[in-house]
């Protein structure tokens, strides 16, 4: 490694008091995304109480999926651990793909419950799950984790040593201070950027109602795919490739999917307007 003329420093610390950073930034990223989506679904008509309502559901349901898919995919990380240790989520850990799986999910059944039009909802809270993701990826930094291969780029990332287990030896076992790429800050920025991309999409009319979720599943599909490439954590693999790689092509062909699949009862493109708010 060369030395750098700038780099990102790690924080010494991941708590105030009692409570994790990591779970403050998911927490800012949930008031965040409710805050968004509701404004989003006041402008087309929507009741105001409406997302507060799914929300109280989708959001615990996302940490639950999250925490389900975390374990499920890296279960090696747990072998040496107490069972407990599996509800620890102060720690990190959390997948974003089944966090919104469950989350979507809990979501669709609120909104039929409350006879709202699913499609238009969503559609309301699509450009809302990258603005989550985006400030709770700083949650990462904060842990000193999800962190990529060693750079001299003048924004490489710091990485105490005491941070560098799970991953390649020979990254850890470096004579000089390497950098590591942050992968975390690579993330939130593309989602950002995608949460702007989606809202101007959206706003053009060229999706159809209820498909405005396959432009996010594209977005960040293409951002994982290459993200898992630079990153340097242990993963469990699949016929050699990263979990989460397989993940990010399945949603890039999900995106796929669902912009192609018919609709019953689609007669063009654009909203029908009179289902906004019932189905």
């Amino acid at each position: 490694m060369h030395n750098v003329i700038a780099a990102i420093p790690s924080p010494s610390f991941n708590t105030i008091g009692p409570f994790s950073i990591y779970g403050l930034c998911i927490a800012l990223g949930v008031i965040a995304a409710v805050s968004l989506s509701q404004r989003r679904w006041t402008e087309v008509g929507g009741g105001e109480d409406d997302i507060s309502a799914i929300a109280i559901w989708a959001v615990p349901a996302g940490v639950v999926g999250a925490r389900i898919y975390h374990v499920i995919t890296d279960w090696h990380r747990f072998e040496d651990e107490s069972f407990w240790q599996i509800f620890n989520v102060r720690a990190g850990g959390l997948g974003i793909p089944g966090g919104m799986f469950l989350g979507v999910v809990a979501g669709m059944i609120v909104a039929r419950a409350r006879g709202i039009s699913f499609p238009s909802v969503l559609d309301a809270i699509v450009p809302a799950l990258p603005l989550a993701q985006a400030i709770g990826r700083w949650g990462n930094w904060f842990n000193q984790e999800v962190y990529g291969r060693p750079t001299d780029l003048p924004w490489g990332l710091e990485i105490d040593a005491a941070h560098r287990t799970g991953i390649p030896t020979e990254y850890q076992n470096m004579a000089e201070n390497p950098t590591f790429h942050p992968t975390f800050l690579y993330e939130s920025l593309w989602n950002l950027g995608l949460v702007g991309v989606i809202i101007w999409i959206d706003g053009k009319k060229i999706v159809p109602r209820g498909r405005l979720i396959s432009v996010y599943m594209f977005g960040y599909g293409i951002a994982r795919l290459w993200l898992e490439t630079v990153r340097i954590d242990a993963a469990t693999e699949l016929a050699g490739v990263r979990v989460n790689i397989w993940m990010s092509i399945a949603l890039i062909v999900g995106a796929g999917i669902v912009w192609f699949w018919p609709k019953k009862g689609d007669t063009s493109d654009d909203a029908v307007e009179s289902d906004v708010l019932v189905e």
